[in-house]
This record gives C-alpha cells, structure tokens and sequence, in this order.
C-alpha cells in the first residue's frame, strides 16, 4: 500500500475553524489528518512539504467544454487577439501553413471587437478567399464566416430566417458574414467536415492537461453531442482521460421525445464502459441565448430593439415538459439561463418536475444566472436548484461596457450575477469556467467573485458591490459546491475516506491581497491519490 503525507497548512472544507496541519493518503484516499497524519511521515513513501502554500479539495468546474476547448489548440489561435486586424492575420498566417485543411475552423474571436458584435465576411475574404473559414465568438453562440463558407452552406440574400437564429444582413438583404445561436449557426457548421475520433481523444488529453495544470479534477462538459460521447469512451478505453467528467446530453427542443430513449442507452453505456472517471447523469437545456447577441430571453424588450425580448430557445410550457419527462427517467437537470425570463422559465420547469414526480435526489442546476428578477430569488432555496455561476464573468470588461449595458440599461444590469444575494438565502452555489468561452483557471475566476473589479482594479468600490462573496465562500463553491452539484457527496470535504483529489497552491487565497489571489500556482494536483500535475520543485519523494 502506497502512503503519501502532506506536511503543512490544509484546508479540510467542512469549517473555516476545521483545518489541518497534516494529511495522509493512502491507496488514493484521505487516510488521515493532523496529527495522526503527521506521524506517518516517517515511513510514508513520499512526502510533501507545503511549506507557506495551502492543501485543499481540488477544485471543480460545474459548466464548461473541455473537448471544446482542448478542439481550439487545432486551428488558428485567435482567443487572446485584440482587433479584427490580428484575428485575419492569424487566420492568413495558419491557412497558407495548412494548405492541405479544406475548412478552417477556429476559435474563439472576441465580439467586442466590431461594433455590435456584427463582423463582415469581406474581411476574412482579405485573408482566405478560396477556402471556407469559420470561426466560433467565444461566447459560442455566434459564428463569423467568410463568403466562400456562406456559398457552400447556400446562405444568401434569398435565405429566409431560420426559427433559433438569426442571419445578420445588409442593408440589401445580403448575409453580412455573421451568424447568431443554433439554426443560423448550423447552417455553416453543418457543412464543416466532422472530426476523427483520434482527434477528439487527443483534444480530451489535452484539455485534461489544462484542467491538471488549473488544479481541476471534476468537470460537468455541459454540450454533450453523440459523437463526444463516443470520444470520451475512447479516452478513458486509451487512458487519455485524466479528470472525472459527468456529461450533459443536449436536449433538442424540436426532437427531444425522440432522444429520451437513446440517452438513456448512453447513460447506460458509460456507466458499463467509462472506468470510475467518466459518468452521463445529466441532460442539459438551453432556455435562451446571450444578452451580447440580443438573443438572452428578457421580461422587458431591449433598450436597442424594442420589438424584441430575446430568443428563447423553448418556450416555457415546452421546457416544463421536457424537463418533467427526463428527471421522470432519472436524469439531473442542467439548465442554461441568462436572462430573467429564461431564468424564470428554468425554475417554472424544475418546479413542474418536483411537483409531477416521484421525489429523489435531483440537484437541478440553472448555470449562469445573469440577470434575476428580484421576484425570482426567493424561489432558488426551496426548490434546492444550485446556482452556477461563472464567476470571471461579474466584472465590467468590455463584454459588459460596450455590448450588454446597451442592449439592457442600468437597472437590469445592476441584477447582474446575484452570488451574495442568493448565498445569503442559503442557495448551493457552485462555480464553472465555460471553458473555452473563457478562461479554466478557478483561482481568476474567486477573485473577481471576492472582489468584483477587473484585473487591473476597476472600479475599485467592486462592481455591484453587495455580490461579493468572502474568499471562504468563493473556494466553497469552486470545490464542495461543484461536489455537490455533482452529486458526490463523498467529495464534499476532506475527511478519512474522502477520494484525495488535491490541490497545492503555493499561497493560500485566504490570506493574500484579494487583488493577488489569482497569482496563487498551482504547485500540484492529485487525482485519487495519482499526480497529475507536479511543479518542478514538488516533483519526487522526500528521503525517509
């Protein structure tokens, strides 16, 4: 039996006035703490010295993409670029490298660089005229093409409006190069040829890399489509996956009766196949869109379009009955809502399936929970929905200054991201990334939820200032609130007997500047006991 001991401050999760000074591992679980730990250091086959850092839970992501994101590092790397001049530049640079790749798809471009978040085709024409191009707004709700990918997918001027979507147009009626949420976007991405499955089982490698290096060892991939599903079975047959994933099958408002029974098949088939990492408990919604893109469902129309409130992705007596029936079968519930009448639509379902069903264990989820009517708050605790926020995303960056706070005015947008409020209502709060709509690394994402002010301080009184979370509850949610929405109870807390998913940092969030915490390292990661990821000077056993 293999024994590993970590000498030094760790924080156990289950109380503030609980932490440790020792922990031991053994056979890739907590065996003990304190002192007990302490004195099986000296025939314990490694040793680890945390020195000033903090041991803790590893931290969870409860809503991002990781094949997604592990897909972007193929094509043209456009994510960090800060004008429409560089992302065509880069597309030129990678499309005259890759001569051979007949589409080129990447991601993921920043729609704040163009007013409206509105791009022209004409300008990705400049770069790659000859060769369809595609690439994905990081919010992945909006797809920027040029006019060769236009013409093969047959968008043009005499292309109607499709039902979920949205064709942004000329002045004559001609497709700009913009598309916005599923059917405009489909229209394009349909036509991109699909992946090979080695391909997918290398990009499930390398986003479990990325997740190792964040200290991440549980993650919901929260847009689960057949073919990922069957990528992820092949990682984990290859040993390619290196964190614990639940997978969310997408629900289909147009077809979701007919997907009742073969995700069920998949449920199953993970559960025989997928190893101890990899389960499918979840079925996932899109209530509506994003607020960017004017397509967040709202109760009141945009200050920019007012004929409008948004484009649901379902309508609500819709949604009601197809959460009813999946949560019927036994699967938990994962819904994307962004604005207050998408929220509200999202709670209306959860409401409707606790009512019409058999009680069980169901820990709905909303993810994103941007903007709450008032009237709405109350409701989150009695129905036990977890929140999910991205918490990276509650800072006035350009996102906000330049396409959101236009399209919804002053009052909506001070109802943004509520953490403080429903943490006070004693609402489970669980953090994700989105990733790769932005960043994975949790430690950015507890200081903006601990401060509300950009990385570079604005505004320094924090940005809406009464949702701020203490550092404590922040770390809570990033770890024993994504436990809990992943319904490993087990996991909640460090404790003998607990899988020892850790984490090392080298400097403990709680007593940093809040400014800083993000400049915490991650020196290790442990996933049951198993290194993942260990910094140069963690790296090897201590001497007995």
């Amino acid at each position: 039996m293999t024994t590993l001991v970590f000498l030094g401050p760790t924080r156990t999760g289950s109380h503030p006035d609980h932490d440790a000074t020792a922990l031991a591992v053994r056979d890739g679980r907590v065996l003990a703490l304190g002192d007990e730990a302490r004195a099986l250091a000296a025939t314990a086959d490694e040793v680890v010295d945390v020195g000033d850092g903090l041991l803790m839970a590893a931290f969870g992501d409860g809503h991002a993409h990781p094949l997604l994101g592990g897909l972007e590092s193929f094509g043209p790397q456009i994510k960090e670029l800060a004008s429409v001049e560089a992302v065509v530049s880069e597309v030129g640079r990678w499309a005259e490298e890759h001569p051979e790749v007949e589409w080129i798809v990447g991601a993921s471009y920043d729609p704040a660089l163009a007013p409206d978040g509105e791009f022209d085709a004409r300008w990705l024409d400049a770069a790659v005229p000859d060769r369809p191009v595609v690439l994905r707004a990081h919010d992945y709700h909006t797809v920027w093409c040029n006019t060769e990918a236009l013409r093969r997918a047959g968008v043009s001027e005499r292309s109607p409006e499709p039902r979920l979507g949205r064709i942004v147009r000329r002045p004559d009626g001609a497709p700009l190069g913009t598309l916005r949420e599923w059917h405009a976007c489909d229209l394009v991405l349909d036509q991109v040829p699909s992946r090979a499955t080695d391909d997918l089982v290398e990009a499930v490698r390398r986003a479990g890399h990325a997740y190792a290096r964040a200290g991440i060892t549980w993650v919901q991939d929260a847009w689960v489509e057949p073919e990922m599903a069957d990528a992820y079975l092949a990682a984990a047959r290859r040993d390619a996956l290196a964190f614990r994933v639940d997978l969310a099958q997408r629900a289909d408002p147009d077809r979701w009766r007919a997907q009742l029974k073969p995700f069920a098949e998949t449920r199953a088939r993970v559960a025989a196949e997928g190893g101890e990492l990899l389960t499918a408990r979840t079925v996932k919604f899109f209530s509506d869109g994003v607020i960017e893109g004017g397509t967040a469902a709202m109760l009141a129309p945009y200050l920019d379009a007012p004929h409008s409130c948004g484009m649901p992705v379902w309508e609500p007596r819709a949604l009601a009955d197809a959460v009813r029936a999946f949560d019927a079968v036994g699967f938990r519930t994962h819904i994307h809502a962004i604005g207050d009448a998408g929220v509200r639509a999202s709670l209306d379902a959860i409401e409707s399936a606790i009512d019409a069903n058999p009680a069980w264990d169901r820990r709905p989820v909303i993810t994103h929970v941007q903007v709450v009517d008032p009237a709405d708050l109350p409701r989150f605790a009695p129905l036990g929905v977890v929140a999910n926020f991205e918490p990276l995303w509650a800072q006035p960056d350009p996102l906000q200054t330049e396409l959101s706070l236009p399209r919804i005015g002053a009052h909506r947008a001070a109802l943004q991201y509520p953490m403080g409020e429903l943490a006070r209502d004693g609402v489970r709060l669980s953090f994700g990334s989105d990733w790769p709509v932005s960043s994975h690394v949790p430690l950015e994402g507890i200081q903006v939820a601990v401060t509300r002010r950009t990385f570079t301080g604005e505004p320094e009184e924090g940005w809406i200032p009464h949702q701020r979370l203490t550092v404590e509850q922040a770390l809570t949610a990033a770890t024993t609130g994504v436990a809990h929405q992943a319904g490993a109870d087990d996991r909640l807390h460090l404790s003998p007997g607990a899988p020892a998913d850790l984490v090392l940092l080298s400097a403990d969030p709680r007593t940093v500047d809040p400014m800083a915490i993000r400049h915490a390292r991650v020196l290790g990661t442990w996933l049951g006991g198993r290194p993942t990821y260990r910094a140069a000077a963690t790296r090897g056993p201590r001497a007995r």
